[in-house]
């Protein structure tokens, strides 16, 4: 996916600005689990130097402490040179940040690129929640992380189905 980032919607090279941008912010998305529209309103000042972040999630209205620490050194060499106040992922016209819909055309150009329709920017999310999932098998952790109100909208929003559960229970045994 990373490699189609890099690419434009013709499957040309970005500039490189835009291409460390895009990569950043998908590598971002996927590292956090943040929604895109709390993600494009992050400043510099938000992660530098920064281990931890606090973000207030438009939807839900609650703080929630994000850990960047597995991301840290990407983001550094991403920020350097950059003023505090300026947008984490700016956009290339005026002084704002890129927008929700500049992000969906991104994610869709290298979803197409790689021969994928079903990309949109819940996809950053989703990958994070479904990795998290596979690794811990804690669906209630990542309910907490998602803030979610029950476990089986958390299981349905990352695709966890009952036949996938059942497999991992298989060889399951006590005593």
């Amino acid at each position: 996916m990373i490699m189609a980032i890099r690419r434009g919607d013709k499957g040309t090279p970005k500039r490189k600005d835009l291409a460390q941008r895009d990569i950043m912010l998908f590598l971002f998305g996927i590292n956090t689990g943040l929604r895109v529209s709390d993600i494009i309103k992050l400043k510099v000042a938000d992660v530098k130097g920064r281990r931890q972040m606090q973000v207030q999630e438009g939807k839900t209205r609650k703080k929630r402490l994000v850990n960047i620490l597995n991301i840290q050194r990407e983001l550094d060499d991403y920020i350097s040179g950059r003023d505090s106040q300026d947008y984490l992922f700016p956009s290339q016209k005026g002084k704002g940040p890129v927008t929700a819909t500049q992000v969906y055309r991104m994610l869709q150009d290298a979803g197409q690129w790689i021969g994928r329709d079903d990309i949109g920017t819940h996809t950053m999310r989703k990958t994070f929640g479904y990795h998290f999932y596979k690794q811990t098998k804690d669906v209630a952790m990542l309910q907490d992380i998602f803030n979610h109100s029950a476990p089986s909208i958390t299981k349905r929003y990352i695709g966890i189905t009952q036949d996938e559960i059942d497999e991992t229970l298989k060889g399951f045994r006590l005593g």
